[in-house]
Protein backbone atom coordinates (compact mmCIF):
# COMPACT_ATOMS: atom_id res chain seq x y z
CA UNK A 1 0.00 0.00 0.00
CA UNK A 2 1.50 3.36 -1.08
CA UNK A 3 1.28 6.73 1.00
CA UNK A 4 -1.29 8.17 -0.83
CA UNK A 5 -4.16 5.42 0.61
CA UNK A 6 -4.37 7.60 4.21
CA UNK A 7 -5.78 10.85 1.93
CA UNK A 8 -7.47 8.95 -0.37
CA UNK A 9 -10.66 8.10 1.72
CA UNK A 10 -11.03 12.13 2.94
CA UNK A 11 -10.68 12.69 -0.68
CA UNK A 12 -13.47 10.24 -1.83
CA UNK A 13 -15.56 11.03 1.06
CA UNK A 14 -15.77 14.99 -0.08
CA UNK A 15 -16.45 14.10 -3.99
CA UNK A 16 -19.02 11.18 -2.85
CA UNK A 17 -20.91 14.11 -0.42
CA UNK A 18 -21.20 16.62 -4.11
CA UNK A 19 -22.55 13.64 -5.78
CA UNK A 20 -24.66 12.00 -4.14
CA UNK A 21 -26.31 15.42 -4.00
CA UNK A 22 -26.05 15.65 -8.10
CA UNK A 23 -27.63 11.98 -8.56
CA UNK A 24 -30.07 11.88 -5.69
CA UNK A 25 -33.12 13.13 -8.36
CA UNK A 26 -31.90 10.43 -10.64
CA UNK A 27 -32.22 7.67 -7.62
CA UNK A 28 -35.48 8.94 -6.50
CA UNK A 29 -36.84 8.28 -10.24
CA UNK A 30 -35.46 5.18 -10.76
CA UNK A 31 -36.95 4.02 -7.49
CA UNK A 32 -40.24 5.19 -8.18
CA UNK A 33 -40.12 3.08 -11.40
CA UNK A 34 -38.89 0.02 -9.30
CA UNK A 35 -41.62 0.28 -7.07
CA UNK A 36 -44.15 0.64 -10.06
CA UNK A 37 -42.93 -2.11 -11.45
CA UNK A 38 -43.10 -4.37 -8.29
CA UNK A 39 -44.82 -2.68 -5.47
CA UNK A 40 -44.30 -5.66 -3.25
CA UNK A 41 -40.59 -5.19 -3.33
CA UNK A 42 -38.03 -2.85 -1.87
CA UNK A 43 -36.28 -0.01 -3.55
CA UNK A 44 -32.65 -1.26 -2.37
CA UNK A 45 -31.31 -4.51 -2.48
CA UNK A 46 -28.88 -4.71 0.74
CA UNK A 47 -26.43 -7.57 1.22
CA UNK A 48 -23.85 -8.24 3.37
CA UNK A 49 -20.26 -8.49 1.80
CA UNK A 50 -16.71 -7.98 2.84
CA UNK A 51 -14.96 -5.13 3.83
CA UNK A 52 -11.53 -3.57 4.25
CA UNK A 53 -9.62 -5.68 6.96
CA UNK A 54 -12.51 -8.90 6.50
CA UNK A 55 -15.06 -6.63 8.43
CA UNK A 56 -18.51 -6.88 7.04
CA UNK A 57 -20.77 -4.13 6.27
CA UNK A 58 -24.21 -3.91 3.86
CA UNK A 59 -23.63 -3.03 0.49
CA UNK A 60 -26.31 -1.00 -0.92
CA UNK A 61 -27.82 -1.40 -4.85
CA UNK A 62 -30.94 -0.54 -6.55
CA UNK A 63 -32.94 -3.33 -6.70
CA UNK A 64 -32.97 -4.53 -10.38
CA UNK A 65 -35.06 -8.09 -9.54
CA UNK A 66 -38.02 -10.13 -8.19
CA UNK A 67 -37.35 -11.42 -5.44
CA UNK A 68 -37.37 -15.26 -6.09
CA UNK A 69 -40.65 -16.52 -6.88
CA UNK A 70 -41.98 -20.34 -7.19
CA UNK A 71 -44.17 -21.37 -9.93
CA UNK A 72 -45.79 -24.58 -10.31
CA UNK A 73 -43.03 -25.67 -7.86
CA UNK A 74 -40.08 -24.12 -9.74
CA UNK A 75 -38.34 -21.13 -9.24
CA UNK A 76 -38.50 -17.87 -11.63
CA UNK A 77 -34.62 -17.82 -13.36
CA UNK A 78 -32.60 -15.38 -13.40
CA UNK A 79 -34.04 -13.93 -16.59
CA UNK A 80 -37.52 -14.21 -15.54
CA UNK A 81 -37.44 -12.34 -12.25
CA UNK A 82 -35.33 -9.27 -14.40
CA UNK A 83 -37.41 -6.06 -13.83
CA UNK A 84 -37.05 -4.33 -17.24
CA UNK A 85 -36.22 -1.11 -15.79
CA UNK A 86 -34.01 -3.42 -14.27
CA UNK A 87 -32.32 -4.26 -17.24
CA UNK A 88 -31.82 -0.48 -17.91
CA UNK A 89 -30.36 -0.08 -14.52
CA UNK A 90 -27.86 -2.91 -15.14
CA UNK A 91 -27.03 -1.65 -18.57
CA UNK A 92 -26.11 1.81 -17.33
CA UNK A 93 -24.68 0.38 -14.56
CA UNK A 94 -26.47 2.46 -12.05
CA UNK A 95 -27.69 -0.33 -9.74
CA UNK A 96 -23.96 0.94 -7.97
CA UNK A 97 -24.98 4.38 -7.54
CA UNK A 98 -26.30 3.92 -3.87
CA UNK A 99 -22.54 2.29 -2.51
CA UNK A 100 -22.40 6.31 -2.81
CA UNK A 101 -24.07 6.08 0.92
CA UNK A 102 -21.23 3.06 1.77
CA UNK A 103 -18.41 5.07 0.96
CA UNK A 104 -20.18 8.02 3.04
CA UNK A 105 -20.18 5.53 5.71
CA UNK A 106 -16.90 4.80 5.50
CA UNK A 107 -17.39 1.03 4.32
CA UNK A 108 -16.09 1.58 0.63
CA UNK A 109 -14.32 3.95 -1.98
CA UNK A 110 -14.74 4.92 -5.31
CA UNK A 111 -11.82 2.78 -6.60
CA UNK A 112 -10.94 -0.63 -5.29
CA UNK A 113 -10.93 -4.53 -5.37
CA UNK A 114 -15.03 -5.35 -5.98
CA UNK A 115 -16.70 -6.34 -2.41
CA UNK A 116 -17.60 -10.00 -2.77
CA UNK A 117 -19.49 -12.41 -0.72
CA UNK A 118 -19.19 -13.46 3.28
CA UNK A 119 -19.27 -17.27 2.44
CA UNK A 120 -16.10 -16.84 -0.25
CA UNK A 121 -14.29 -15.80 2.53
CA UNK A 122 -12.96 -19.28 4.14
CA UNK A 123 -11.64 -19.42 0.82
CA UNK A 124 -8.80 -17.43 -0.36
CA UNK A 125 -5.59 -18.47 0.00
CA UNK A 126 -3.61 -16.04 1.73
CA UNK A 127 -2.15 -13.98 -1.37
CA UNK A 128 -5.53 -13.21 -2.21
CA UNK A 129 -6.81 -11.85 0.94
CA UNK A 130 -4.28 -9.32 0.66
CA UNK A 131 -7.64 -7.74 -1.38
CA UNK A 132 -9.35 -7.05 1.83
CA UNK A 133 -6.04 -4.42 2.69
CA UNK A 134 -7.78 -1.74 1.35
CA UNK A 135 -11.55 -0.72 0.97
CA UNK A 136 -13.25 -2.14 -1.64
CA UNK A 137 -14.68 0.13 -4.29
CA UNK A 138 -17.87 0.77 -6.68
CA UNK A 139 -14.86 -0.17 -9.40
CA UNK A 140 -11.38 -1.41 -9.75
CA UNK A 141 -8.59 -2.36 -11.66
CA UNK A 142 -10.35 -5.82 -12.22
CA UNK A 143 -13.37 -4.23 -13.51
CA UNK A 144 -11.90 -2.17 -16.24
CA UNK A 145 -9.73 -5.33 -17.59
CA UNK A 146 -12.54 -7.69 -18.24
CA UNK A 147 -14.95 -7.74 -14.88
CA UNK A 148 -16.86 -11.03 -15.06
CA UNK A 149 -15.32 -12.39 -18.27
CA UNK A 150 -11.69 -12.92 -16.13
CA UNK A 151 -11.17 -15.93 -14.53
CA UNK A 152 -11.11 -15.80 -10.38
CA UNK A 153 -7.35 -15.93 -10.34
CA UNK A 154 -7.22 -13.20 -12.86
CA UNK A 155 -9.63 -10.90 -11.21
CA UNK A 156 -7.63 -11.76 -7.48
CA UNK A 157 -3.90 -10.84 -9.21
CA UNK A 158 -5.66 -7.44 -10.60
CA UNK A 159 -7.11 -6.85 -7.24
CA UNK A 160 -3.58 -7.74 -5.33
CA UNK A 161 -1.73 -5.61 -8.35
CA UNK A 162 -3.66 -2.60 -7.29
CA UNK A 163 -3.49 -3.22 -3.77
CA UNK A 164 0.57 -2.84 -4.35
CA UNK A 165 0.08 0.11 -6.80
CA UNK A 166 -2.84 2.44 -5.78
CA UNK A 167 -2.07 5.73 -6.31
CA UNK A 168 -3.85 8.94 -7.88
CA UNK A 169 -2.46 8.43 -11.16
CA UNK A 170 -3.85 5.24 -11.34
CA UNK A 171 -7.42 6.06 -9.47
CA UNK A 172 -8.05 8.52 -11.86
CA UNK A 173 -7.05 6.06 -14.76
CA UNK A 174 -9.41 3.21 -13.67
CA UNK A 175 -11.99 6.06 -13.30
CA UNK A 176 -11.42 7.27 -17.04
CA UNK A 177 -11.60 3.80 -17.84
CA UNK A 178 -14.82 2.86 -15.90
CA UNK A 179 -16.71 6.06 -17.44
CA UNK A 180 -15.48 4.51 -21.20
CA UNK A 181 -16.71 1.31 -20.37
CA UNK A 182 -20.31 2.42 -19.02
CA UNK A 183 -20.57 4.22 -21.85
CA UNK A 184 -19.62 1.92 -24.59
CA UNK A 185 -21.80 -0.90 -22.51
CA UNK A 186 -19.03 -2.91 -22.56
CA UNK A 187 -17.78 -6.80 -20.16
CA UNK A 188 -21.35 -6.14 -18.97
CA UNK A 189 -23.04 -9.29 -18.17
CA UNK A 190 -26.99 -9.88 -18.76
CA UNK A 191 -28.14 -13.56 -19.12
CA UNK A 192 -27.19 -15.95 -15.93
CA UNK A 193 -25.61 -18.36 -17.94
CA UNK A 194 -23.08 -15.58 -18.87
CA UNK A 195 -22.30 -15.67 -15.21
CA UNK A 196 -19.07 -17.25 -13.69
CA UNK A 197 -19.14 -19.72 -11.20
CA UNK A 198 -19.23 -18.81 -7.66
CA UNK A 199 -16.04 -18.61 -6.22
CA UNK A 200 -16.81 -20.68 -3.08
CA UNK A 201 -17.49 -23.38 -5.45
CA UNK A 202 -14.93 -22.84 -7.96
CA UNK A 203 -12.45 -23.51 -4.72
CA UNK A 204 -14.23 -26.57 -3.71
CA UNK A 205 -13.91 -28.05 -7.17
CA UNK A 206 -10.16 -27.13 -7.24
CA UNK A 207 -9.56 -28.70 -3.97
CA UNK A 208 -11.78 -31.81 -4.88
CA UNK A 209 -9.66 -31.74 -8.13
CA UNK A 210 -6.59 -31.88 -6.12
CA UNK A 211 -7.60 -34.61 -3.60
CA UNK A 212 -7.73 -36.93 -6.92
CA UNK A 213 -4.99 -35.71 -8.59
CA UNK A 214 -2.62 -36.18 -5.69
CA UNK A 215 -4.50 -38.83 -3.62
CA UNK A 216 -4.57 -36.91 -0.48
CA UNK A 217 -6.72 -34.21 1.03
CA UNK A 218 -5.55 -30.78 -0.15
CA UNK A 219 -3.82 -28.24 2.72
CA UNK A 220 -5.71 -25.06 3.12
CA UNK A 221 -4.27 -22.77 5.60
CA UNK A 222 -7.58 -20.77 6.61
CA UNK A 223 -5.74 -16.98 6.88
CA UNK A 224 -9.26 -15.48 8.24
CA UNK A 225 -11.30 -15.75 11.01
CA UNK A 226 -14.60 -14.46 11.61
CA UNK A 227 -18.53 -15.93 13.30
CA UNK A 228 -19.18 -18.88 11.36
CA UNK A 229 -22.52 -18.71 12.86
CA UNK A 230 -22.57 -15.36 11.89
CA UNK A 231 -22.15 -16.26 8.45
CA UNK A 232 -24.75 -18.70 8.49
CA UNK A 233 -27.19 -16.96 9.99
CA UNK A 234 -26.41 -14.21 7.65
CA UNK A 235 -26.26 -15.92 4.61
CA UNK A 236 -28.25 -14.09 1.87
CA UNK A 237 -28.96 -15.23 -2.38
CA UNK A 238 -26.47 -13.92 -4.49
CA UNK A 239 -28.14 -10.77 -6.92
CA UNK A 240 -24.95 -9.26 -8.04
Amino acid sequence: MTKYYPIKSMIEWIFAAMLFLIVLPILLIVGILIKIEDPTGPVFFIQERVGKDNKLFNMYKLRSMRNPVIINEQELSHDDRMLKVGQVIRKLSLDELPQMINILKGDMSFIGPRPLLVEYLPCYNKKELRRHDVKPGISGWAQVNGRNHLSWEERFALDVEYVEKCSVLLDIKITLMTIQKVLMKADIVEKEVDYILAFDEYRKRQWEQEKVTNNVTPLFTQAVSFDSGSLVQNRKSEMQ
